[in-house]
């Protein structure tokens, strides 16, 4: 039943009513309500996308309304800005399930807005476009930038030089090329770098076709290495190198430019077919050693600081932009240093001396011994030739000994001042290290700062005088074998002295080594051929005293000459006839005949004049032979066989 007072209580038409519900019941109407609710019912399956209402917002909760029986809930972290979530406001969301345990709808705003992103960039863009996007966050190997949907940046398209760290791209607006679109698993590769090199072309050539040596230029620090830095001029990277960026002492570029810095720089050099540009930052202000040599005298003292220390010196800082170096043997005039530490450190004050300057090269030479007076200049007058000196022997070299006098004063003691008869090979043999000796002053060399010093020198040449008046030549002497040679047999006559008995002096008969006829240590009697005492030789032969014994065996008597240490005084002057310690004459060119003195048995005296063999006794070359003073003339014949072998220098 209707109850009609009701429509006249409210002043509604009643025929007007009953039309409209006759309308609504009619198959038509019935056809379009059943659309309605069809289109309903299939815009609320899980997985459509619905545009909600904001009608609260709780905590992390946002609470939006979509038309069904419950409101839906999402997390305000899906909203891009938290801040700015107004009740009220329309968004789109997924519904992910009509219910949930709690009795909520489930909704998510960040899924519909990636639907919703991705079906704007297919209908919008295409590979190669250019497109614009926030940097997230860092992942493997690259970086997700979000463009309406998350889409992947490589690290090695982030820019035309792959920085130190791509991090520090997160959270800037960046415009990228789309290099990939996979729809099927709906994932978009990006490149910054191909968008900038495309750029860059053209900026190239444009700047290329406008730059000139010797501009100033604009440019961004865009990568600093060990050896410089790479400056963006706008296209064309040009490089900066250490040695350009100050007139001063630059250990690393990063001391005086940083990355992404704006700088102006000088054009110092271009080069077009290999895209090179070369740039400076110290050459827009005039170098400071331009004035140098005006302002840095030659024997001036400055003062400076120490900057650095090497091997081989000191660099000494005097004003920004000019060093000096302080070379190791300008530190001290006597010291010994090995290492420039020992008296000088980084940062300490000095004063030094200017002892050249080359603006050309950029060097100035300092000094600091020269502060103090020359220690040399005394060491002159106060060790003049023939001073006896004691020091204590420092350092023992092949070729001789050091031996320091005074404190920072070394004398050279050489192995052939060492004595004047014994050969010396090392100065081992006769010194030792840390020993106290007593020297003669030979020379100083103030220049050279040397001092020469003789050992030998302290007791006279054995060859002025005593050899020769001990050493006679005709003289029979005994002797022990101390070494073989090809050429003849040295024999120490005495400690410290050898005469040379020659190949050809050992016997009558032809003798093809010396190993044949004697042995190293064998005790022999031989007759002294020749003295040199300008040479130092000592010429000797065993043949011939072999020939006095004989002759002596026939007469029935003693040989006549002894010498050397076999008589007193170690002369054995009790068996030499006094007329044999005369002189010898001074040898002549011409050969002298034997006399018939000399073919008796009297003691075959032989002067310098009849000496076959010239021996010394401090080498081992073979001498030159004279030609023979033999009295019988078969000897004569063997000897003369001897003399026509090959000699050898000595």
């Amino acid at each position: 039943m209707v109850d009609k007072s009701i429509f006249r209580e409210f002043q509604i038409d009643e025929e007007q009513i009953e039309k409209q519900v006759d309308q609504a019941l009619s198959t038509d109407g019935q056809d379009d309500m059943l659309a309605m609710i069809d289109k309903t019912i299939g815009n609320l399956n899980p997985g459509a996308i619905l545009l909600g209402t904001i009608v609260n917002h709780i905590g992390d909760d946002v609470i939006i309304e979509v038309g069904l029986k419950s409101e839906g809930s999402v997390s305000a972290s899906e909203f891009d800005d938290p801040s700015e979530i107004r009740v009220g406001d329309s968004v789109d969301v997924l519904l992910e399930s009509v219910e949930s345990d709690s009795g909520l709808v489930l909704l998510s705003k960040r899924k519909a807005d990636r639907i919703r992103g991705w079906q704007r960039i297919l209908e919008t863009h295409k590979e190669g476009d250019t497109i614009k996007g926030r940097v997230t966050r860092r992942i493997k190997g690259g970086m997700l930038v979000d463009v309406g949907v998350p889409v992947f940046l490589p690290a090695s398209q982030v820019d035309v030089r792959r920085p130190n760290d791509i991090a520090e791209f997160i959270g800037r607006e960046i415009e990228a090329k789309i290099l990939k679109i996979d729809e099927e698993r709906r994932n978009i590769v990006i490149s910054r770098r191909k968008l900038l090199e495309e750029t860059r072309a053209s900026a190239k050539s444009n700047l290329l076709a406008d730059i000139e040596v010797g501009q100033i230029r604009k440019g961004v620090v865009k990568n600093i290495a060990d050896f410089g830095a790479f400056v963006d001029l706008g296209g064309l990277d040009g490089l900066l190198h250490i040695t350009d960026m100050s007139w001063g002492r630059v250990n690393h570029p990063s001391e005086i430019v940083k990355l992404d810095q704006g700088i102006e720089v000088k054009v110092l050099g271009i080069d077009r077919e290999k895209e090179k540009i070369a740039l400076g930052l110290k050459q827009k202000t005039e170098s400071p050693w331009i004035t140098a040599e005006q302002r840095y005298k030659v024997d001036s003292i400055v003062k400076g600081r120490i900057v650095n220390v090497t091997n081989y010196g000191a660099f000494v800082k005097l004003e920004e932009g000019v060093e000096g170096l302080v070379h190791i043997s300008e530190m001290s005039w006597t010291k010994r240093i090995a290492h420039p530490s020992e008296m000088l450190s980084v940062g300490q004050e000095v004063d030094v001396v200017v002892l050249n300057v080359n603006a050309a090269k950029q060097e100035i030479s300092l000094g600091i011994k020269q502060l103090a007076e020359n220690p040399w200049n005394q060491v002159v007058h106060k060790y003049p030739p023939g001073t006896i000196v004691e020091g204590t022997i420092r350092n023992l070299a092949n070729y001789g000994a050091f031996i320091e006098i005074e404190e920072g004063i070394d004398g050279l003691l050489h192995v052939s001042d060492m004595s004047w008869t014994k050969k010396i090979n090392h100065p081992g043999e006769m010194l030792k290290k840390n020993e106290t000796i007593k020297c003669i002053v030979l020379s100083v060399d103030r220049d050279k700062q040397r001092v020469a010093l003789g050992l030998k020198q302290m007791t006279e040449d054995p060859w002025v005088r005593a050899i020769p008046d001990r050493y006679l030549p005709g003289q029979i002497v005994q002797g022990a074998v101390t070494k073989l040679t090809n050429f003849g047999v040295f024999v120490e006559l005495e400690p410290d002295l050898e005469g040379l008995l020659h190949v050809s002096e050992l016997s009558d008969e032809k003798v093809d080594g010396p190993q044949d006829v004697v042995k190293v240590g064998q005790e022999l009697e031989v007759k002294i051929l020749r003295v040199d005492t300008e040479d130092r030789k000592i010429g000797l032969s065993l043949k011939r005293a072999q020939w006095a014994a004989e002759d002596a065996d026939q007469d029935g008597s003693k040989p006549t000459q002894r010498g050397g240490l076999d008589g007193a005084a170690g002369m054995g002057t009790t068996f030499i006839d006094t007329a044999m310690f005369r002189r010898p004459p001074v040898r002549t060119s011409a050969p002298v005949e034997p006399s018939s003195e000399s073919e008796s048995g009297d003691g075959d005296v032989e002067t310098e004049e009849t000496a076959q063999t010239p021996i010394t006794s401090d080498s081992e070359t073979e001498p030159e032979k004279d030609g023979p003073a033999d009295s019988d003339t078969e000897k004569s014949e063997k000897t003369d066989q001897d003399n026509d072998k090959p000699t050898e220098t000595w």
